[in-house]
């Protein structure tokens, strides 16, 4: 019981970080225009970073609010742990393989680009 007492309370308290992350990119390529952290691959954006802000920074934007949602809703309304944990998962997993996914486009559409595709 204490191994996934404290698993839960690492899984929640990881959620305040993962959020105020999320949400500063989505600040500073929505807001400020700053597209040094658009679509990432090995560190270096792509090219054409401007076009593929509006989307990356939606997807920050969207997983940032999630997280800052589930915990309003563990804090406040008291939500049942499979339920937090389920969208607390699901929003980081989705996360992680749309900016993938992102990432990976935006850098083959410049590498056709250049190669003249």
């Amino acid at each position: 019981m204490a191994v996934s007492l404290a698993l839960n309370w690492i899984l929640f308290l990881g959620l305040f970080p993962i959020a105020f992350y999320w949400l500063r990119r989505a600040w500073r390529i929505l807001i400020k225009r700053d597209f040094s952290e658009v679509a990432l691959k090995y560190g270096e954006a792509p090219p054409n970073a401007a076009r593929f802000a509006p989307y990356d920074g939606v997807l920050h934007l969207l997983a940032g609010a999630t997280c800052v949602y589930v915990i309003l809703a563990v804090v406040l309304t008291a939500m049942p742990y499979s339920t937090w944990t389920a969208i607390a998962g699901s929003t980081i997993w989705i996360k992680l393989m749309l900016g993938f996914a992102l990432s990976r486009h935006a850098h083959a559409k410049a590498k056709a680009v250049s190669q003249g595709r």
